[in-house]
């Protein structure tokens, strides 16, 4: 019997140490550390030898960098996006400019100098370069201008960058360990990491922790192998000083009324035109219009126009505008030599007639002529700057489609930004309503406040009104001038009623076929746009147009311009 058990019991054994083995070895596998490299080259997704990954701040963009001679370039659109939007890049002429509030700092493509106020600037490499028809910058250079720090490495190619400083959380590591592609101790090793070495910490999560190392690698650290963690505050880099860009401001409001002249003649008008007016301290007359693609314009300007004005008490803010049908915005403002030639003239019309400003009237501008927009802004801010000139620029009241016009960077380098207050429905809009009723003024005003200081603005608004006919689904409006409107509603045996939505008084009714309505523009409609304005304290009011409007609204926008508080 003894035989026959002891056998048994052995197998038994046996069994149990193979079947223990065999889960001691799927324990082991379960819970043992991966030993397995991450590729950082594909971690980092890099595809060519040159190419190099971008850290910036703590994240790693899809974006990359190229590696030239030694030196780290950045693409053209990286460098606006992320480090400094004033560079601008004139793909006509191959030029790279950079713009300050007293220079334009000029490079040729391919080049190893760059001028300032006409004066060459050696450097020991290429400024720019074309890869594949991408342009890409020297992160040297963009840091001449821009106030930012990296670090490079290799093994494979990267650049950690900083344009931002602020608290980080930082912990130290308690002993030898990795940092994984994913939180678990199955993921793959992306680097080594030795006893005290610091990490910041980007994210703590139960057991893991999302770190990156002093060398730009973003993975995952068991949180028991994390110690002394604390908060240390970064150094900024304040190597370049803030751009100092000084405006013109007046130390009262600004009441400026558009004057439209269509023929030298007209210049003779402006006396009958202020006849009944008060208050305005500031005439803008449609003298200038582009005329083709080169830069040029036609000019209405009249000297004894000026001297009239001047006597008066006014200052006198030339008007130009892109309106002609035989020119091409973007064709004009898209090569630098363009631009400067219709800058000079700009200036020079300023200075020959004694103009106090300029006022640009820009319409129409289509999104991809924005960045060009905006440098001709930029540029034409210092020519105004530096003879004393003031800088204007008419916007329409900020929606999506007009977002190019960076409002925010004309409220830096331009004196006055000017909202044009109305047309929220306008004729080919195909939708019968107010041109502009209380809550779009409003939110116009408060939408440019979020990109320009109050004190630059200035609130435009409407001399007139629209008549709407409505037939089936055909609608039609004609514009009527401030008391025409009215006039119309009572010939037609209608007396117009208030309406708290709109702030206006409307009208409407039917004849035959036609549906007409009228939201009316007068001086109690106005009084409650000037009302808002002095809420907000802005700069000052605008008015299209002269001659449009009754006599009674003066007396609430010299009300308005005596206001000092809400």
């Amino acid at each position: 019997m003894k035989k026959r058990i002891i056998p048994a019991l052995v197998a038994i054994v046996l069994i149990i140490v193979v079947i223990g083995g065999a889960l001691g070895i799927k324990l082991a596998e379960r819970y043992a550390y991966s030993k397995t490299r991450a590729d950082l080259t594909e971690y980092y997704q890099l595809t060519e030898d040159q190419e190099a990954a971008i850290i910036l701040q703590n994240d790693i963009l899809e974006e990359k960098a190229k590696l030239i001679e030694g030196r780290y370039y950045l693409d053209f659109a990286t460098v606006q996006t992320y480090c400094n939007d004033r560079f601008y890049w004139d793909q006509q002429e191959n030029l790279l400019l950079y713009t300050t509030p007293t220079d334009i700092i000029g490079t040729a493509i391919d080049t190893r100098s760059y001028s300032v106020s006409g004066q060459n600037q050696e450097v020991d490499y290429v400024i720019a370069t074309y890869v594949d028809n991408v342009l890409y910058i020297a992160i040297d250079y963009v840091k001449q201008y821009t106030n930012l720090s990296y670090e490079t490495y290799t093994e494979p190619n990267r650049i950690q960058i900083y344009t931002q400083w602020s608290a980080q959380n930082v912990s130290e590591i308690s002993k030898d360990t990795a940092v994984r592609y994913q939180g678990g101790v199955k993921s793959d090793i992306l680097e080594d990491l030795s006893k005290g070495t610091q990490v910041t910490v980007l994210e703590e999560m139960e057991t893991w922790s999302k770190v990156k190392t002093n060398d730009g690698v973003i993975g995952y650290v068991e949180n028991k192998r994390l110690q002394n963690n604390r908060q240390e505050e970064q150094t900024p880099v304040t190597e370049v000083a803030p751009p100092d860009y000084t405006n013109i401001t007046r130390d009262h409001k600004i009441n400026l009324a558009w004057h439209q002249v269509t023929n030298l003649t007209a210049n003779a008008n402006l006396t009958r035109d202020l006849a009944q007016t008060k208050g305005i301290n500031t005439i803008s007359p449609t003298w200038f219009s582009l005329s083709d693609n080169e830069g040029n314009f036609t000019s209405l300007a009249s000297p004894e126009y000026v001297t009239e004005a001047h006597n008066r008490g006014m200052e006198v803010w030339g008007l130009i505008d892109n309106f002609s049908k035989e020119v091409d915005t973007k064709a004009v403002l898209s090569y630098t030599s363009k631009r400067t030639y219709l800058i000079q003239n700009i200036m020079n019309m300023l200075l020959t007639y004694n103009l106090d400003g300029i006022n640009i009237d820009f319409e129409s501008i289509a999104p991809d002529t924005g960045e060009h927009y905006i440098e001709f802004i930029r540029e034409l801010s210092i020519a105004c700057r530096a003879n004393g000139k003031v800088l204007s620029i008419d916007n329409y009241v900020p929606k999506e489609h007009s977002a190019h016009y960076n409002r925010k960077e004309q409220g830096i380098v331009a004196d006055y930004v000017i909202i044009m207050g109305y047309d929220e429905h306008y004729g080919g809009g195909g939708v019968a309503g107010s041109v502009a009723s209380i809550d779009f003024v409003e939110e116009g005003i408060q939408k440019t406040m979020e990109e320009v200081a109050p004190e630059k603005i200035i609130n435009a608004i409407p001399f007139y009104t629209r008549v709407w006919k409505t037939v089936g689904a055909d609608v039609t409006s004609e514009n009527a001038a401030m008391g025409v409107g009215e006039a119309f509603l009572a010939k037609n045996g209608v007396v117009p009623a208030w309406k708290e939505d709109t702030c206006q008084n409307y009208g409407e009714f039917q004849d035959g076929e036609a549906f007409y309505q009228v939201w009316l523009e007068d001086a109690q409609s106005l009084e409650v746009k000037l009302n808002i304005m002095n809420k907000y304290q802005l700069a000052g009011v605008a008015e299209w147009k002269l001659t449009l409007e009754t006599a009674d609204v003066w007396d609430h926008i010299e009300t308005y311009m005596n206001q000092t508080g809400e």
